[in-house]
């Protein structure tokens, strides 16, 4: 049965700018760097063919010497493109179509594998091909003359190369502000300002937030949290977010202006193992928590005490389901090869939110929503419907075709995080974490539910 993955954004340009670019796939390299190169047989239209290189020395090698032609399936201009591309014993369908909404154009891509070797193809070159779908919609955009206006605000992202902020990088450059990302190394292939920093002391990385315009920082640096939770890890842990967030702090103390908004990342597991406790922005933390969840988390927010910024929010974020985030990778992965059971009692909660519900977040909280308008102070980042880990592993095998998986117990998880140097705190714990305050502003979800979501998010069943 054929498999479909989906990737949309909006962008703030009119369909004819972005098919200037799209509309012809020899231009496919300059916005998908997985792509070496496009060679068409004659100008584009519906049974037009072509060859395309991916990227990579063996895929490259391979498929310039085994690969079939291409074919142009769909070719409407200014609304729908479809590359056809014989794979063996199936076909790889990769479609974008481009839908005017809201003053701008959605632009949906769809990757379809069909036929025997779809699993392979689809591991193989299809992984190859949406990596960071995202960022490239950025680089389309940039490429069909989408430019910052004089007013934009200019947005910098400490932790801008990590899941989260690529995305959000991306979102807000495809809806025409000025991105820049601060980064402990500077990759040549972002689309976006970059200024390297150690995450520890100011440098000359200070002139990221000098701007004429309105200014605002999006502060996501840390390290990844899914290690041991050893006294090292944990010192780690909370030093990667307690110095870069003080770092920001002293360098925006000695700028002419406070920043105008100012959004400081933190995290729902500031209240460890809550149990069936309602958390909600006005929650008391526990006393004492978890040193590797309270423990980082709150000096990770009393670093940010005194910073000059006219409007800030602390985003206590719950786990961001994103396909391109070790999360919800890890999660799939499981599912599918059938460990997809309850892990320990199963009745632990599992708070969480859809990548593009956070990112409406975050707009938000950087003004750039005329619909929603946000206090300053503490925000829970989920939805209104958080979940008991047995459901949520009982939605995930749905979605995967796994009728059943048998339960994980608490001691074999425990020696299982041993051997992939995890936390086995991170599946047996959780919190029932949703907010007051986006409720009270009117936000609206756009994926309030699991299931909403994650048919959104993972690979869904084709009729074709």
């Amino acid at each position: 049965m054929p498999r479909t993955t989906t990737y949309s954004q909006w962008i703030a340009l009119p369909p004819q700018r972005l098919w200037a670019v799209l509309g012809d796939p020899a231009r496919w390299p300059e916005w998908n760097p997985a792509v070496t190169s496009v060679r068409m047989h004659a100008a584009p239209g519906v049974g037009v063919t072509g060859d395309y290189l991916p990227r990579g020395r063996a895929t490259e090698a391979i498929h310039g010497r085994f690969a079939k032609p291409f074919t142009l399936a769909t070719f409407v201009p200014d609304r729908d493109i479809t590359i056809e591309q014989p794979e063996p014993a199936g076909v790889m369908r990769l479609r974008w179509t481009l839908t005017p909404r809201d003053g701008g154009t959605e632009l949906r891509q769809r990757l379809t594998f069909t036929g025997l070797t779809a699993p392979i193809a689809r591991k193989v070159v299809g992984e190859l091909l949406q990596a960071d779908a995202h960022t490239g919609f950025a680089r389309l955009a940039r490429l069909a003359g989408l430019e910052p206006a004089a007013d934009a605000l200019t947005v910098v992202i400490a932790g801008g190369t990590g899941a989260l902020g690529r995305s959000l990088a991306a979102d807000l450059t495809c809806r025409g502000q000025r991105v820049r990302i601060l980064t402990r190394r500077a990759n040549p292939e972002l689309p976006y300002e970059q200024y390297e920093w150690d995450g520890r002391t100011v440098g000359e990385w200070v002139a990221a937030l000098r701007n004429s315009g309105p200014t605002a920082v999006v502060n996501l640096a840390g390290k990844l949290v899914d290690v041991r939770p050893t006294p090292r890890n944990i010192a780690e842990l909370r030093d990667s977010r307690v110095d870069s967030t003080r770092a920001l702090v002293t360098a925006a103390k000695g700028l002419d202006r406070p920043i105008d908004h100012w959004v400081q990342a933190s995290t729902t597991a500031i209240w460890s193992d809550a149990g069936e406790i309602r958390c909600t922005e006005t929650t008391p933390l526990p006393q004492p928590g978890l040193p590797q969840m309270t423990g980082v988390a709150e000096p990770w927010e009393r670093a940010f005490e005194g910073a000059n910024a006219a409007h800030s929010t602390i985003l206590r974020t719950s786990i961001v389901l994103d396909p391109d985030a070790p999360a919800l990778r890890m999660l799939v992965r499981l599912a599918t090869l059938g460990l997809g059971g309850s892990v320990g009692s199963g009745r632990q909660w599992f708070s969480w939110i859809h990548r593009d519900d956070w990112l409406a977040i975050v707009r938000a909280a950087l003004g750039l929503d005329p619909r929603v308008t946000l206090p300053g102070g503490i925000v829970v980042a989920a939805t209104d419907f958080p979940v008991r880990n047995r459901e949520l592993m009982t939605t995930l095998r749905r979605q995967v075709r796994r009728p059943w998986s048998p339960p994980t117990p608490a001691p074999a998880l425990t020696l299982g995080a041993v051997f992939l140097r995890s936390d086995p705190a991170l599946g047996l714990t959780g919190r029932h974490a949703t907010s007051e305050v986006l409720r009270q502003a009117g936000f609206r979800f756009r994926f309030p539910t699991l299931d909403e979501a994650l048919t959104d998010l993972l690979p869904t069943r084709s009729t074709r």
